[in-house]
C-alpha cells in the first residue's frame, strides 16, 4: 500500500497508527502542504484527489480518500487486530468518539480553514489562536466526559480501538496550539499509554520523512 501523507496532518496520522497496529507493509508519499505553495495543489495530486487532501490510501491500483473512511476499509479487509468492539453497541460508541474528533473538532481547524480565516477575512494570528483554542478546548472537555466512564488503559478497555486512532493526533494538534488540557486528565492518560505502543510511536510526526523537509 502507498500513504499519500504530510506528517503534520492529523488525519494522515490516524491512517498511518491503524496501517502500523494492523501490521500492514505500507510506503509512504509524501505531500507537504507548506512546501512549494502546498504539493496537494499540484495537477498530479488533484488528479488522484479531486478535494486536495490528505490522505489518500492506494491499495491494488485502486485510490482511497477520507480517513475515516480508509480505517474502515482497513478494518473490513485487515480485521486483526480489530479496532472495534464486537458487539453493535460498543461499536457505535467507538465510532461516536471517533466521529466527534475527525467531524466536530478537526474539520473547523483545519489548514485551509485558518488560511481562509487569515489571508481571506485578514483575522490576526491572536483571533485565529482564540478560534482554534475554543474549538479544540470545548470539545476535549466533552469527550473527556464520554471516556471517562468507559477507559482502561485505552478509551474502551485496555486495547486500541478506532478512537485511540483518532484521539492521539487530536491531542497532538492540540499541544500544537497550546491547548489547555486540564480538562482533560482521562484522555492525556490514554494519550500517554497509546504514544508508547510501537505502532503509535511509529506513526508520530517527527517520525515521518518529511519531518526534517
Amino acid at each position: 500500500m502507498k500513504l499519500y501523507t504530510y506528517f503534520r496532518s492529523s488525519a494522515a496520522y490516524r491512517v498511518r497508527i491503524a496501517l502500523n497496529l494492523k501490521g500492514i507493509a505500507w510506503e509512504s508519499a509524501c505531500i507537504h502542504l507548506v512546501k512549494d505553495g502546498g504539493q496537494h495543489r499540484r495537477p498530479d495530486y488533484l488528479a488522484l484527489n479531486p478535494q486536495g487532501l490528505v490522505p489518500a490510501l492506494e491499495d491494488g491500483g485502486q485510490l482511497l480518500t477520507q480517513s475515516l473512511a480508509i480505517l474502515e476499509y482497513l478494518e473490513e479487509t485487515h480485521p486483526e487486530p480489530p479496532l472495534l468492539p464486537a458487539a453493535a453497541l460498543e461499536r457505535a460508541r467507538v465510532r461516536a468518539v471517533a466521529l466527534a474528533i475527525a467531524c466536530d473538532i478537526h474539520p473547523i481547524n483545519n489548514l485551509r480553514v485558518l488560511t481562509y480565516l487569515r489571508r481571506t477575512l485578514g483575522q490576526p494570528d491572536d483571533t485565529v489562536n482564540a478560534w482554534i483554542r475554543h474549538w479544540i478546548e470545548s470539545a476535549l472537555a466533552a469527550l473527556e466526559t464520554m471516556v471517562a466512564p468507559t477507559a482502561g488503559r485505552c478509551c474502551f478497555g485496555d486495547a486500541p480501538t478506532l478512537a485511540d486512532v483518532c484521539l492521539v493526533p487530536q491531542l497532538f494538534n492540540a499541544r500544537r496550539f497550546d491547548c489547555d488540557l486540564d480538562a482533560c486528565p482521562t484522555l492525556l492518560r490514554i494519550d500517554a499509554h497509546c504514544r508508547e505502543l510501537p505502532a503509535f510511536r511509529d506513526a508520530a510526526p517527527e517520525n515521518q520523512p518529511d519531518a526534517a523537509v
